[in-house]
Formats: structure tokens, sequence, C-alpha cells
């Protein structure tokens, strides 16, 4: 009797009496208008509730945030981006926690709502499934087919003269038809795949268009699995093991994905309290191929993966090769093999997925370096079209700004490594990827002539000689904070190795020389964000305790 005013409450917003003997599921959308990614999402979730209704719990939709990369990029909105991956997680957690939900289905649709939505179900640890909002479709100008990264590069090469106002509006114009996620294997559809290929997704919910009946069916299948769920008291940690997060390491690699998939694997198995570190992905790296020809640095859209399978051939061609784990329990209550076992095979005709003895590359893009410029780690995303390595000499830039003003002027030549620093999760704050500068030198011809190294981030859609992630970072007294315009820089993917070409001897006196500059932000979230969060090398949390 106790409860009669929560009751009370709840008659208000719809239940009757016949839902208070029910699982009450919470359906957590992540819609909004701010980007094509999320606009769809509430009729998603409208699908999801359906579901679970109609398998005889009572659905609760409630909204958390979302931000668009796209938008902010380049811009200091972009420091947000991150940020907001915290901020979507904690509200879920929130919301979840306080009402008491038996249950939750999380809808994301693109780069910070996914790892968001895993983070939160992994603290809370309740039956629970994820629903990728589906990809885009392609935009077309010319006979060829276009997204959003067509667009950063075609502001290079209008920068360049390549191009006038007229060509650059009418591919701005086309690029993004409607909804959905950016359409190559960028951030969002590397997320999707990764947790897909962990099991807390339902088969094929990485690969379909954002508005199909497929996504919709998606939904529905989904709100119904996390009452089979609630059955079998099959929880987020029961799944997110350790072998289900080398399996997300396996696919990501295989399909080429996004160097944001590193820093949100680490975070979501930190939220698992399943002990991932930056060097798994050298290890599972060295024995898996990267056999995808997906965008951005291969030719294909994850439409056109989705025409011949999506990723469930591929998975079944790793786990047939013993690459990997067919025990892992899955969100359909069976294990990864299970789910597998009638899979059919890619068409003979297709060349989107090549052979494992095919492979674009034997092993990882994904290169985890270090040296006396990265002594807790960096990132690399090195396909080998770029070629293995790199020695060039630094162009220091203290902010994103300063290098986009060098690059679009033309005074960036040949053999420049350009050094952009103080864009960490500290030093940024916010750790900003780096998509309209390397886009800008993509536009400009420079793609395989220039290098990148940064304690920021890169955008899944970039492709070229670049180094992200680089730990400890430029605000925390990092090497990358000495850095001076002309000094020699050497990347080297074989030895896995970033080196500043100094003495130690210098290194440390410039070290000693240095201040620790004053903090942009000392209010507010990004304050906040600033104060919390660890290094990129543990995945960017704000609830490590030690």
């Amino acid at each position: 009797m106790e409860r009669a005013p929560s009751r009370a409450m709840l008659h208000a917003v719809g239940f009757n009496d016949e839902d208070f003997k029910k699982p009450q599921v919470g359906v957590a959308s992540t819609w909004a208008m701010v980007t094509p990614c999320n606009m769809h999402i509430n009729g998603l979730a409208d699908d999801a509730a359906k579901g679970v209704n109609a398998a005889g719990g009572k659905g609760v939709i409630f909204n958390t945030i979302t931000i668009s990369d796209g938008i902010s990029m380049g811009t200091e909105g972009m420091k947000y981006s991150l940020t907001s991956r915290e901020v979507i997680a904690d509200s879920i957690e929130t919301v979840v926690g306080c009402q008491g939900f038996d249950g939750v289905v999380a809808i994301g649709g693109c780069d910070k709502n996914m790892p968001g939505c895993m983070i939160a179900l992994a603290r809370l640890n309740r039956p629970a499934i994820f629903v990728y909002g589906g990809t885009i479709l392609s935009g077309c100008h010319k006979q060829r087919k276009l997204d959003v990264i067509s667009v950063f590069e075609a502001v290079g090469a209008r920068a360049n003269n390549q191009i006038d106002d007229d060509e650059l509006h009418a591919i701005e114009s086309k690029a993004i038809p409607g909804a959905g996620s950016c359409g190559g294997m960028y951030t969002a559809n590397t997320m999707a795949s990764a947790i897909e290929a962990m099991g807390m997704s339902l088969p094929n919910s990485s690969a379909q268009a954002a508005i199909s009946t497929d996504k919709k069916k998606d939904c529905e299948d989904a709100g119904k699995a996390v009452l089979k769920l609630l059955e079998l008291d099959i929880k987020p940690r029961d799944i997110m093991t350790r072998k289900a997060f080398e399996n997300a390491i396996t696919v990501v690699i295989a399909l080429g994905g996004s160097t944001n998939a590193v820093l949100h694997l680490l975070a979501m198995a930190h939220s698992a309290n399943v002990d991932l570190k930056l060097n798994d992905f050298t290890e599972i790296g060295k024995r898996v191929p990267m056999v995808a020809d997906l965008k951005p640095s291969g030719k294909y859209s994850m439409g056109e993966l989705i025409e011949i399978g999506g990723i469930q051939p591929l998975m079944k061609i790793l786990l047939d090769a013993g690459l990997l784990h067919g025990d892992c329990l899955t969100v359909t209550g069976k294990t990864l093999a299970e789910n597998l076992a009638d899979v059919a095979p890619y068409p003979d005709d297709q060349d989107v997925i090549h052979s494992l003895d095919n492979a674009i590359k034997k092993d990882s893009h994904l290169v985890v370096l270090h040296g006396n410029l990265a002594s807790e780690g960096a990132v690399a995303k090195i396909t080998g079209k770029e070629g293995l390595g790199f020695t060039g000499t630094a162009r220091v830039f203290d902010s994103e700004e300063d290098s986009m003003a060098s690059i679009l002027s033309g005074s960036i030549k040949e053999g420049d490594v350009l050094v952009i620093r103080y864009e960490g999760p500290k030093g940024g704050p916010g750790m900003r990827e780096m998509l309209a500068p390397t886009s800008a030198i993509m536009g400009r011809g420079l793609g395989d002539k220039v290098a990148f190294i940064t304690d920021g981030r890169f955008s899944g859609g970039t492709h070229g000689f670049v180094v992200g992630h680089i730990t400890p970072e430029a605000f925390q007294g990092g090497a990358i904070a000495i850095v001076e315009d002309g000094d020699t820089i050497t990347i080297d993917s074989v030895k896995n190795e970033l080196r500043l070409h100094l003495d130690d001897e210098v290194i440390q006196q410039r070290l000693a020389n240095w201040k620790q500059p004053k903090p942009r932000y000392t209010r507010g979230v990004l304050s906040k964000y600033a104060k919390l969060v660890s290094s990129a090398s543990e995945g960017a949390v704000t609830d490590k305790t030690s």
C-alpha cells in the first residue's frame, strides 16, 4: 500500500492496474533533431516499446541527449563531443536507477550515443539490449556516391582551387539525403558492429538502413528479447566478458574500423569490470587481418555491405578460422556460435569483404605506438596504403584552429608532421576529433605526403598517416608538450614506435622548463569533465577511482 503514490503518478502517464503486474522496461531513446543520425529514433523507440508490450511487459520511453560531431567538427563545440558520452551514460543510469526498471532497451544512432548507452547498461547490469539506429543512405552527385566526408574533403579541394563555389555547394546539398548515421566504416558503424560482435545487440542490428522495415523489426524484436533475458536472468556483464571484448576487437580490425573504437571499448570494459588494456589491441591485431574494403580508406559504403549480408557472414568466416570465441553468450540467449550456425556465406561475386588469405592488410590497421613521444601509448590508423612509416619535420600547433588556418593558407608542405597538442581529454578539454584538418589535407592532395600526430582524436572518417590519443597528453606534461618547429619525428608501424629525434637530456631540459597552462574552462560541464577524466590510454572515463 505504501507504493500507492507511485502508482498514482504512473496512472497519469497511461498505466492501468494490469500494467503494475508486468515487468517495466525502460526504452532509452537518443532522439533529437540536431543531427540526421538521430532524427528518426523517436519512431524506433515506439517500435521497441511495442515489442516490449507485445511480449507481456510495459515499455516506458525516456530520452537522453545527443550532439552532432559532424556539425560541431572544427569548432569549440566539438569539445562537448566525448564529454557527451559520459553525460549520456550518467543520464541513462540515473533514470533507470531512479525508476527501478526491470530491463532496458537502449537505442543509439551516433558516435557517442552507442558507447554512452553501453557504459550505462554495464553499470546498471540488469537485463538489457542495445539497438543501433541504422546507417544513412549515400548521397549522389555526378554519378559519384557521397557522404559527409565528401563535404569535408571538398572544403580542402575548394581551398586548393580544384573546385569552385558552385561545385562545393552542390556536394554540400546532396551528400546527406536523410536519416541515419554516416555511411562508411566510420565510428558509428564501427561501434554498432563491435556491439553486435560482443553479443549485446541482435544479429544484423549493425547492418540495417535507418529507414527500413528491417530496422523497425529489429526494434520490436529487441523489445521482446528483453523479456526473454528477464526470464533467463541474463544480464549485460554475463555477456560483456573478456572473450566478448576480444570478439568485438577482432571484428573491428577485420572491418578496418575507427580508432575511436579503442577509446570506447576501453571505457565499456571499465564499466563492465573487464580488465582490458591498450596493448591487448596489439596482441589481437597480430593474428587478425583487415579484410573489408570500406570507406574511408576503401571504396565501399555500409549500404553496400548490407546488400551482401552485413557482418554476420564475416563473423562466420572469423569463427571458422578460430579467430572468434564461439562460446560467448549473447542477447538471443544463445551462444555466438549458435547464432552463426545457419548464416549463409557472401555472394561469390562480391569484393567488399576479401578472403582471409587475400587480406587488404595481413594484420591490424589499428597500431598502438610507444616511444619517447608516447610513453603510455598512442593509436595510429595505418592501412598500409599510406606506407608503414613516416619521418618528417614538426610543424607545431597548440590548437586545431591554428593548424587549420595553416593548411588552408597553403603553408603546410610535403614532409611536414603536424603536431596538434593541448587537445587531450584534460587539455582540450574533451579530446576533439581532427576531421577538418585531415580532410583539408586530403582535399589539397597531401594525404600521403604529410603526417598528423595529436593528443586529441581522429574521426572514423579520417584516413592518411595519422596518430592520435598520445599519452601522456600535453596538458599533463607529456613529451608532446615540448616538441618544437623543426624537430624530426618518426612514426614506425613496424616497430610500433613514435619517436622524437632528440637526446634524452634535451627532452628532460625542455620538460623542466615547461609550465602547465591554465585550464581553459573553470566552470560548467567541461570544467567538471577535465577534473574527472582519466587518460585516453584508459578510455577517458570519469569514474576511475585510482
